[in-house]
């Protein structure tokens, strides 16, 4: 059996990032060898030594939305949170609603005193609500006034809203994302403009990221885990200049989990990358055989994470678990506002 308890580690919790560094670039950076499991202690601008020209970098271009709002019931004035995970149509959305004891389906739920309002019309997996939501102008505007950016429940520290930026991707453009892609957090136009001079490409492909990805492995067998879907596209010109990489010898490097995820749905059996678009579950874990990726920017996951399996079967159980050990005693900074980690 898979069991998830082997992907369990202690991590003292002062080591979990509550704000992220001012300087996106002057983060940590740990390499991991896949093929030995050597390690190497560098900062994140060292990057550019472990790529080549020909390589190319693999960015989702996802931006995250303020996706968590605090309304009211409408008749008795309890509280509600909701936060929106995913887009079903232009007013209509998944969400995650707490408490759910005040949101039976027919519930009527107040915003910024009436400036926006919903109704719960379903309940669907695990308690998640389908909610049709009322305004007047657009629901983008609104949402930018009255929302709050979705920090993960183990980041205390409040993001001003001045400083939601900080939580998007330098290159983030393509809205509907509940989390960042977070290993695409370190990168600052200017190093980009570095590596693209050094005869590296930059591809981006879109993956909306929901809290499913985040959320720990609840049951014993992995294989009993649900994952949620989330929406992914490629364009068919990236798609083309991925597989002309391959074609040409050059190697693919991922940075985030979103963009492993989103190659590898949209890849055949011998790595050839597909364009289009579709909702993905994709669930990768030890025994995967990748077809589409070659080294892997990421951060510092959470133990018993869908995410922290996937690393695992890219370089190995007990090559990650001894570098997440390494990383302890160095004290690296860990999870979202996190240092860094290249596998390769």
């Amino acid at each position: 059996m898979l069991s998830t308890k082997d992907y369990f580690y202690e991590l003292p919790p002062e080591l979990i990032a509550q704000d992220p560094l001012a300087d996106r670039a002057s983060s940590r950076l740990m390499v991991l060898e896949r093929n030995d499991g050597s390690i190497a202690h560098k900062h994140f601008t060292d990057i550019k030594e472990y790529l080549r020209p020909g390589d190319h970098l693999v960015l989702n271009n996802t931006r995250v939305i303020p996706a968590r709002l605090y309304g009211e019931k409408e008749g008795t004035g309890a509280g509600i949170e909701v936060l929106l995970l995913k887009r079903l149509d232009a007013d209509r959305w998944e969400c995650l609603v707490k408490p759910g004891k005040k949101a039976r389906v027919g519930v009527r739920i107040v915003f910024g005193g009436g400036l926006l309002s919903a109704v719960v019309e379903d309940i669907v997996d695990e308690g998640n609500r389908i909610i049709r939501f009322e305004y007047e102008g657009i629901f983008e505007e609104i949402l930018n006034e009255l929302g709050e950016m979705p920090l993960p429940p183990y980041i205390t520290h409040k993001l001003p809203r001045e400083n939601r930026e900080r939580y998007q991707t330098v290159y983030s453009k393509v809205e509907g994302s509940a989390a960042a892609p977070t290993a695409g957090l370190h990168f600052t136009p200017g190093l980009l403009d570095e590596i693209r001079d050094m005869g590296v490409k930059t591809d981006f492909v879109t993956l909306h990221v929901g809290l499913g990805t985040f959320r720990p492995v609840k049951t014993d067998n992995i294989l009993k885990h649900h994952m949620h879907s989330e929406y992914c596209e490629i364009s068919p010109e990236v798609a083309a200049s991925i597989n002309e990489c391959r074609k040409g010898g050059g190697r693919i490097i991922c940075v985030g989990t979103t963009s492993v995820r989103t190659l590898e749905s949209m890849s055949d059996e011998d790595g050839h990358i597909k364009s289009g678009s579709r909702d993905t579950d994709i669930f990768i874990y030890p025994g995967y055989k990748f077809k589409a990726v070659d080294g892997l920017i990421t951060n510092f996951h959470l133990p018993e994470s869908t995410l922290l399996m996937l690393v695992s079967a890219f370089a190995g159980r007990e090559k990650v678990l001894n570098a997440y050990a390494e990383a302890i005693k160095e004290r690296y900074r860990f999870f979202s506002f996190g240092d860094a980690m290249l596998l390769i």
